[in-house]
């Protein structure tokens, strides 16, 4: 019996009980309203519910005896081994050892798909993050948001959301024009320009320039700056995304903000298209020559110029073009991730939202996360003066380095401690779980060694104390995947697998799948065979969505 199959157990309990005190009026509750706690003391049974308090004034009767009522008759639910009532109203829960157990085949037979939920289905979204100018490397700013980004679309797909993650290129702008200049300085042979881009790389990007066009100084300037440009940012742009694919992060969308300013066979560009659409939702108007949106409407603390007098467009602009052609592409609902520097923007995205005709509460969601350091990282020899995402995942690896950054909130400042990164030891918490995880498939090896097999499957034998916990906390995982894709906090998916890890290392000093000597091999044996693989397939799924790897040995 897991908590879906209970909830309907009480809802089925509590319908009649409720007719029975309020006959005129129809209980307006469903399987899905019904909360169901796990108690911290295991000693209050399995399950813990708060629904007597919730119904007891709205049935006008007393919480505790309501409580009784409903413990009284769920206890002749099958599955259901005992109930109580504690405090003003609580009503704990104890499953019997083979309703609960059966959720270990339940786990070994769903396999991958064991965690994946509806929750989000129906929902688009799009969530842009990273979006680094393509004029540099990657840095340690960019790594925090580039995990937990991909992290929150994992969870929203495997809560049935069609979710996409889209980069947002700026190859748009003066920031362009001085990478260029830059590069074309560095082939050269000639300093860096003042406002320029320094570093190795620059370096060795104009010499791929040169490789690639020997003829480049032969060239008229102005043409030599457009070959630079094009070539610099094509050879730049790889390596962004190299640098992603190797911290196992996979955009769906690449976005050009070159394709904003580009002209139509009108001659009207989407930048042109979004101040017409704003205008017609009447938050566009005219002072002092220039284009104004009137974004205070929405919260914003000042209203904002989208076309200056000489006719250039402002950044905000792009930005409202941006925003609305993610919903052009189907996507109601957007979610951006910023630095902790990018804080004037949230107000700004959503009055662009509100202008659009959209709900700024709803539809856009701008989350700023704070700034990681990491003791000891050196800044980048071909940079310069920033650390690179690449020297770190050389550094740290791939799985330190993301689960590190996806195991707190967002919002919270991050120091992470580099030795106890690399350590193999408990006391490392990504080694903690993947260290678990290959436990399993020792203790399955060492099974088949041995003649334990999965031929057998008798959930009742499961009846040791660490054995209820292991598989309380294994039921709870499609609820914790929901909810953190709900509230887009993949840092609760690592605390989970930690606790995880911990009752699975409990139950595994407790309890042996294998005889002792020449035991026969019984029921409970193969058995515990299907809760040890269960627990193995929960650690893969939850590890996978932190895109992080579960090795089978360690």
């Amino acid at each position: 019996m897991n908590p879906d199959s209970l909830a309907e157990a009480l809802l089925a309990v509590v319908t009649p009980i409720a007719a029975s005190l309020r006959p005129d009026e129809e209980l307006d509750l469903t399987a899905s309203d019904i909360v169901l706690e796990r108690p911290r003391n295991r000693d209050h049974g399995d399950w813990a519910s708060n629904l007597a308090m919730r119904l007891a004034k709205p049935l006008g009767t007393n919480p505790r005896a309501l409580a009784e009522q409903i413990a009284t008759a769920l206890a002749d639910i099958d599955g259901v081994a005992s109930t109580e009532v504690a405090g003003p109203g609580f009503i704990n829960i104890r499953l019997e050892a083979g309703a609960a157990g059966v959720l270990a085949k339940t786990i070994v037979d769903a396999g991958p798909a064991y965690g994946t939920n509806d929750s989000q289905r129906g929902v688009s979204v799009n969530v842009e993050f990273v979006s680094a100018n393509p004029t540099g490397p990657l840095h340690i700013a960019h790594t925090r948001w580039a995990a937990l980004g991909d992290s929150i679309v994992r969870l929203l797909l495997a809560s049935g959301a069609n979710a996409v993650r889209e980069y947002y290129i700026n190859d748009a702008g003066a920031q362009m024009d001085r990478f260029a200049t830059s590069v074309l300085a560095a082939a050269k042979g000639e300093p860096t320009p003042e406002g320029g881009y320094p570093g190795e790389y620059i370096t060795t990007l104009a010499g791929r320039v040169l490789e690639a066009r020997p003829d480049l100084l032969g060239l008229p300037e102005g043409e030599q700056l457009v070959v630079a440009l094009d070539l610099a940012y094509e050879y730049q742009l790889a390596e962004i995304k190299n640098s992603l694919e190797r911290f196992n992060v996979p955009f769906d969308e690449w976005f050009s903000e070159r394709a904003l300013h580009a002209k139509d066979a009108a001659g009207s560009s989407l930048i042109d298209q979004a101040v017409e659409r704003l205008r017609e939702q009447g938050h566009v108007f005219d002072e002092d020559g220039a284009v104004w949106v009137r974004t205070t409407d929405f919260g914003d603390d000042k209203d904002r110029v989208i076309r200056r007098s000489n006719g250039e467009y402002t950044y905000f602009a792009a930005d409202a073009a941006y925003y609305l052609s993610k919903g052009d592409r189907g996507f109601e609902n957007k979610i951006y991730l910023l630095g902790a520097d990018h804080h004037g923007y949230v107000h700004r995205l959503k009055a662009i939202a509100g202008a659009a005709g959209e709900d700024p509460e709803k539809n856009i969601q701008v989350l700023i996360g704070q700034m990681v350091s990491i003791n000891g990282a050196r800044l980048s020899k071909r940079a310069g003066n920033i650390i690179e995402m690449d020297d770190l995942l050389n550094w740290l690896g791939t799985d330190a380095l993301r689960y590190s950054l996806e195991r707190s909130p967002a919002d919270s400042p991050l120091d992470l401690d580099p030795e106890l990164l690399q350590k193999r030891t408990n006391d490392n918490p990504v080694f903690y779980v993947q260290y678990a995880h290959a436990r399993t498939h020792n203790v399955a090896r060492n099974a088949g060694d041995s003649g334990v097999d999965r031929s057998e499957f008798v959930p009742e034998t499961l009846t040791h104390e660490t054995e209820s916990a292991l598989l309380g906390a294994l039921q709870e995982f499609p609820r914790i995947v929901a909810f953190a894709a709900q509230v887009r906090e993949p840092h609760r998916i690592a605390r989970y697998l930690e606790e995880l890890a911990g009752l699975y290392h409990r139950w595994y000093d407790n309890c042996r799948v294998i005889p002792q000597g020449d035991d026969p091999i019984e029921s409970v044996h193969r058995t515990r065979l299907w809760l040890n693989d269960a627990a193995g397939q929960v650690f893969r799924n939850g590890l996978d969505l932190l895109g992080v790897s579960a090795p089978e040995r360690m």
